[in-house]
């Protein structure tokens, strides 16, 4: 099947690829499914990125999973669009179908909550995982006090959905968890299993990091991901920025409201998949 390329803005709203969604067909019983680069959001969130189609195009994939009975879903991903990842898991949790879950190198942030849609998980011993507190980032916008709290109360439901979400395979106390997430952490192979019910297999020397327009805000980045981060794209002109702006302007508050139902209904899914038995 095809590759989907995601497709991001650098600070000067330069587009530029971001990574990738790969999705193959392996057997008549079994699926492929690849998340090797930033998690793109659905096209309600941003008008600009018209190509930031991933959820949509998950949904495109499982409907049409004919007799497929398992799908291994490889992981190498520095986080990306929370609502987007949400989706995600969503739709992966509702299928049928035994999913395997591989971090081939790193499952960041929302990357990590897509990796608990898996009946199993495996992680190679120098694998990477990050969980930390769910942020909004605000380009070319302002907002009042009112809005800033509207945005810190749908934050902190998605950190307790997230939270459920993780606690599904927890092998700690919730409050351990919560102290992982505010903390933003970095772990590798067995600091994960210490954490989370996953399967650790030897190192996984063929799996290089998954560049990401994300690691610049974060708090905790280890040398070594720092070091294998994407290349900046060249400076875009004035011109470009100017457009960008313009873009910008434009879009402005429009389809908020629909916005808003979204991501009431994606956590209102979340946290419904994120109870226990």
């Amino acid at each position: 099947m095809k590759k989907i390329k995601f497709m991001n803005k650098d600070r000067n709203g330069k587009r530029c690829e971001c990574g990738f969604m790969e999705i193959k067909n392996q057997t008549e019983d079994s699926a492929d499914l690849f998340f090797y680069g930033d998690i793109a959001s659905e096209t309600w969130q941003s008008s600009w990125y018209e190509d930031d189609m991933a959820p949509g195009d998950v949904k495109e994939f499982l409907d049409n999973l004919d007799g497929v009975s398992s799908i291994n879903i490889h992981i190498n991903s520095g986080g990306g669009s929370v609502f987007g990842g949400i989706a995600i898991y969503n739709m992966l949790k509702r299928n049928a179908a035994q999913k395997t879950v591989y971090i081939d190198g790193i499952a960041a942030s929302i990357a990590s909550v897509i990796a608990m849609a898996g009946d199993r998980i495996i992680v190679p011993a120098n694998a990477t995982m990050m969980i930390h507190k769910p942020s909004n980032s605000y380009f070319f916008t302002s907002k009042n006090a009112d809005e800033l709290r509207k945005d810190a109360d749908t934050l902190d439901r998605c950190q307790k959905a997230i939270i459920q979400t993780y606690m599904t395979k927890a092998k700690v106390s919730e409050d351990e968890i919560n102290q992982k997430v505010n903390e933003e952490s970095w772990l590798v192979g067995d600091e994960i299993a210490e954490l989370f019910d996953v399967e650790v297999e030897e190192s996984n020397s063929a799996a290089a990091y998954a560049g990401s327009f994300f690691t610049d805000s974060y708090k905790n980045v280890p040398r070594n991901v720092c070091e294998k981060k994407m290349a900046v794209p060249e400076t875009a002109s004035w011109e470009e920025i100017e457009k960008a702006i313009a873009r910008a302007v434009q879009t402005g508050i429009k389809d908020g409201l629909d916005r808003e139902n979204k991501k009431k209904e994606l956590l209102a899914s979340l946290e419904q998949y994120g109870e226990r038995d």
